[in-house]
């Protein structure tokens, strides 16, 4: 569904992608893992159209997406839960999901993804009313991958789900994942430096370093793999 080949992206000077390439199969939950700064955040901003690339090819469903406008590229049904969770801090949850929606122009698709993510998020269904700044780290993230969801996404780009988020909620959000990946047969694409727990989740790995695709694996057989053990999994 998904094929990046050979993409480079440079900040600058900096050469922060020197062509890498990986692959998403419909259906299917990929994970990238890597230490900070190894480049996996600009690979999903590079996917999304949020950085321009400055080589390669972003391929999805057959089509080069690479440089595309990024409103073209959710258009297209590609959904990108930044980093940190961009939330819209002082709209309300519900104002935040609209805006999810604002491409999608039938109000009944609207509806039915909105009793979706309230189904997958009774929490978000609790706090509709309430302003998104004053929601929990763990909210905040329901909400973002809610907002994502109200644009009827087909592939989901999630960048770090995990992080700043109280470990019991960090379990549920990664259940919500795979509950979302099955029922709705969305391809997921995660960013994640919990190794452990998206390698559980996925069914293929890729392990980047400083801009480079250095192992690529089953994610089961990631999780044995020594040196991965030893850089991502704390030795266990």
């Amino acid at each position: 569904m998904l094929e990046v080949k050979n993409l480079t992206v440079n900040y600058g000077a900096i050469c922060a992608l020197r062509g890498i390439s990986l692959e998403v199969k419909q259906g299917d939950i990929v994970t990238l893992i890597g230490a900070n700064g190894a480049g996996k955040t600009t690979t999903l901003r590079a996917i999304s159209g949020l950085l321009r690339a400055q080589g390669g090819e972003v391929l999805y469903e057959g089509r080069n997406i690479a440089n595309l406008p990024a409103h073209k590229i959710v258009e297209l049904g590609l959904s990108h839960v930044p980093e940190g969770r961009m939330i819209f801090a002082n709209l309300t949850v519900l104002e935040n999901l609209m805006m999810g929606a604002y491409l999608q122009k039938d109000r009944r698709v609207i509806e039915q993804e909105l009793e979706y993510v309230f189904g997958t998020f009774p929490r978000l269904k609790e706090r509709q009313k309430q302003v998104a700044g004053t929601l929990s780290g763990g909210e905040q993230q329901m909400l973002a991958i809610g907002r994502a969801l109200m644009s009827k996404p087909k592939f989901l780009m999630l960048d770090e789900p995990s992080l700043g988020i109280a470990p019991l909620l960090v379990k549920t959000i990664f259940e919500k994942i795979v509950e979302i990946n099955r029922q709705q047969g969305i391809s997921i694409l995660l960013v994640e430096q919990n190794a452990n727990l998206a390698l559980e989740i996925s069914r293929y790995g890729y392990v980047l370093e400083t801009g480079r695709i250095i192992l690529q694996d089953q994610s089961s057989a990631l999780r044995q793999n020594p040196q991965v053990k030893s850089a991502y999994l704390g030795g266990v």
